[in-house]
């Protein structure tokens, strides 16, 4: 097997950070998360304002979403700069132990400010373990803020839960437990907005398996935090004299993807439908709305904006021919589809180990259940032998018990024989299992304060024909959307490509940046920008992208690389391609092959 390291930038990328020429005036930086946005889709005509970002400015053509490629993995290392192995934020959903949910289950939703708070009680205080970018900025006097959706907003500045410091508003508030400062709270309602944000009402809904999900994008609620933004936030850091780093977290296209309702249990046009495209025009529009109120408050030109999206997307498919849970009979699914849970079911029977929610309630298949959110396997759900952990397209296993290193080699057999996995990744710490490659090799055992997962696996993909595969990406997925609808997590290219682009005074223009560049790039190259440097506590660190700045140099060294493990017993085995630059690596695609879309065998 070929060896790489997976170390951090660290000498570079501090040698950079200090030597950051002083500015005349400092900077602003705003970063315009597009979550769930496809690199490939955006077109002048489907986005113009996104469009014209990547055509004026950088165009980072060979970008990369970090895997689990779900939204507050890809959050954390935003904030960060760091890859998960260190700010253990590995998915939206993780195993942290018991006693965190107040309802009982073991896993950990960071997708809900609540928890985030107990994560940070659990953890040091900051469960990232991580200084982020807007925590640093804050520190040097700037004005910080973080809006729009619930969880990765509040992951940009974990600590700020106060109204004193980061203004965080997103979509939960005001019931989320995070603060506001009550000058910030009127000045809103003096703005003529609402005094919080509009929710998704009964126009929205991800329907069900006989039953279209939405047909609308999420506008009205974008448009009061985009109202947030241009008629209260960037007049009042003007008015104040303070440069200021704001992260607007656009919940279109994602939301919109994951519940539109043009293609029920169909893949096509899945989410290439009328309401998708709407929603990626939704997004557009708002970040031409930030960059026209920029200009009217003059701060056009000393001002950086970034785009990102936290992970590409999919349609997801249900069918798995050779699932043991598909063919049961349930009430609320499709026959011959997969339920929620499939995974759980399957390995339950595999393993001969009984079978409860992650709440401790026996589920029999038989009788029409299935789990909902996760599981736990053994005999005692108390002390589960396996928690299963689902993140959509990825998903997590950890083997809390005492015999984890029999179990992982028992598992990973088990899922060698399931025709829906793809990729299947073990600890380092239980040893080399065949048919799996180490976690390591995907960036994920680090520094992390939260427990490691044991094994991790990234579900099958592949094309549904058309010209451009990544446009028309189906993978097969653990979640609540329904056949046809939008889903993401796996370890294709349709899911790693995001959109990335850059334009202000520090950034080149009209110039397409060869190099992988990823999520954990942003906060490194920004605080070089800004002058700041960023403490850390992991080794784990994206680069600065010099090569994409204006005073920057040529674009680094890249090596393309493939690995394989060993052979199972059955003939599986897991193909990483990557592309590695010194101090990163980059992922591309993983998984067995015929069985991931984009690798390359």
């Amino acid at each position: 097997m070929q060896q790489f390291r997976f170390a951090a930038a660290g000498v570079l990328a501090a040698a950079l950070l200090v030597s950051t020429p002083a500015q005349a005036a400092p900077r602003n930086v705003i970063i315009f998360v597009a979550d769930g946005l496809r690199s490939h889709s955006v077109t002048p005509e489907s986005a113009p304002a996104l469009a014209a970002v990547r055509s004026e400015g950088v165009d980072f053509a060979n970008s990369h979403s970090l895997f689990p490629t779900v939204t507050t993995a890809n959050g954390s290392a935003i904030a960060t700069g760091h890859l998960l192995g260190d700010t253990g934020d590995f998915a939206n959903t993780i195993y942290a132990g018991v006693g965190v949910a107040s309802d009982g289950s073991p896993l950990t939703d960071f997708e809900n400010d609540e928890m985030l708070g107990l994560m940070n009680q659990r953890f040091a205080g900051n469960y990232l373990g991580e200084v982020s970018l807007l925590q640093a900025a804050r520190a040097r006097g700037y004005a910080t803020a973080a809006l729009g959706k619930e969880g990765p907003a509040g992951v940009q500045d974990a600590t700020a839960r106060d109204g004193t410091g980061t203004v965080v508003l997103d979509s939960a508030y005001p019931k989320n437990g995070i603060r506001l400062a009550p000058e910030i709270a009127q000045a809103i309602q003096a703005a003529g907005l609402a005094s919080s944000p509009p929710q998704r009402g009964k126009d929205f809904s991800g329907g069900d398996f006989k039953t279209p999900g939405t047909l609308k994008t999420n506008a009205e609620q974008q448009d009061w935090f985009v109202g947030v933004a241009t008629k209260v936030l960037i007049p009042r850091f003007k008015a104040e004299g303070k440069p200021f780093v704001m992260v607007f977290w656009s919940l279109d296209p994602d939301g919109t993807q994951h519940g539109n309702g043009d293609s029920l249990n169909s893949l096509t046009p899945g989410i290439n439908g009328p309401t998708s495209r709407a929603a990626i025009r939704n997004a557009s529009n708002d970040l031409q709305a930030l960059r026209d109120a920029l200009q009217a408050q003059g701060l056009a030109d000393n001002t950086d904006i970034v785009i990102t999206a936290d992970h590409g997307f999919s349609t997801k498919s249900l069918e798995s021919p050779g699932s043991a849970a598909a063919s049961f009979r349930y009430p609320d699914v499709k026959p011959g589809f997969l339920p929620r849970g499939f995974l759980a079911i399957d390995l339950s029977k595999a393993l001969n180990l009984p079978l409860f929610s992650v709440r401790g309630a026996p589920v029999d298949p038989a009788k029409g259940e299935y789990p909902k959110g996760g599981a736990l396997l053994g005999a005692d759900p108390a002390k589960p032998e396996v928690v299963i952990a689902p993140n959509g397209g990825a998903m997590l296993l950890y083997l809390p018990g005492a015999n984890a290193k029999a179990m992982a080699r028992k598992v990973v057999a088990a899922l060698t024989r399931q025709d829906y996995v793809a990729a299947i990744f073990v600890n380092d710490a239980l040893g080399e299992v065949p048919g799996a490659l180490p976690m390591s090799k995907v960036n994920l055992i680090g520094a992390a304060r939260t427990p490691q997962p044991s094994i991790v696996l990234s579900f099958r993909s592949f094309s549904t024909g058309c010209a451009d595969p990544e446009m028309c990406g189906v993978e097969i997925a653990d979640s609540g959307q329904q056949q046809g609808q939008g889903i993401h997590g796996t370890l294709g290219r349709q899911d790693t490509h995001n959109f990335m682009a850059a334009v202000g005074p520090d950034f080149k223009r009209r110039f397409v940046d060869p190099a992988p560049v990823s999520n954990a790039d942003w906060a490194n190259t920004l605080a070089y920008i800004l002058g700041i440097e960023l403490p850390r506590r992991g080794h784990l660190v994206g680069r600065v992208m010099n090569e994409a700045l204006l005073a920057g140099g040529p674009a680094p060294p890249v090596k393309p690389i493939t690995v394989r493990s060993k052979l199972a017993a059955n003939g599986f085995v897991t193909v990483l391609n990557a592309q590695v630059t010194p101090g990163e690596t980059y992922l591309d695609a993983a998984g067995m092959p015929g069985r991931t879309l984009g690798l390359k065998p």
